[in-house]
């Protein structure tokens, strides 16, 4: 059974994680358009820290009790093309924790997370 507090922890570990991936991602990033996707990396992995930090402040401040945030081990990516499926599943987690969120602050600040991802995979898809 899936339950709003569990959800959000482990999404919340998952988008952790997702800073790592990313910034591996960005650091060997080669060929044409690397550049414009080294950025557009740079800007996901830096932005993707400070959502997940206000998910789960907003979260424990909203229930007045502390997350359960598994570690979560980086998914390798070895491509722009992996990174935009990845960005992809991680949009369809989004969706998920927001259709059983009860607080719509924080159904909110998953729309930030949802519009950074949007953003990122543009950048990837069309800017690279």
């Amino acid at each position: 059974v899936k339950t709003p507090c569990l959800e959000t922890g482990m999404l919340v570990g998952e988008l952790m994680s997702a800073s790592v991936s990313f910034h591996s991602l960005h650091l060997k990033v080669t060929g044409p358009g690397s550049y414009a996707a080294h950025k557009a990396l740079g800007d996901f992995y830096e932005g993707i820290q400070g959502h997940a930090d206000s998910v789960a402040e907003q979260y424990q401040g909203a229930r007045e009790s502390l997350l359960e945030i598994p570690a979560v081990y980086p998914t390798t990516l070895s491509s722009v093309d992996e990174a935009v499926q990845y960005l992809r599943d991680l949009s369809g987690k989004v969706d998920s924790l927001q259709k059983i969120m009860p607080f719509s602050e924080i159904v909110n600040q998953l729309d930030e997370v949802k519009s950074l991802i949007d953003s990122t995979k543009y950048k990837l898809l069309f800017l690279s």
